[in-house]
């Protein structure tokens, strides 16, 4: 729980920082969701492995 955390925390940060300097998306955001869905999966797949 903590990494899920830690991760929606650095997510904050790295999007207000963008949003300060007013940095576009290098992705579309649908591209960018599903990238996002990739990592949880994986990150889930592994956890349950390990």
């Amino acid at each position: 729980m903590l990494a899920y955390l830690e991760g929606f925390g650095a997510g904050i940060v790295v999007g207000i920082g963008y949003a300060l300097i007013r940095v576009k998306s290098p992705a579309p955001p649908t591209i960018g969701l599903v990238g996002l869905a990739g990592m949880l999966i994986g990150f889930s797949l592994l956890k349950a492995v390990a």
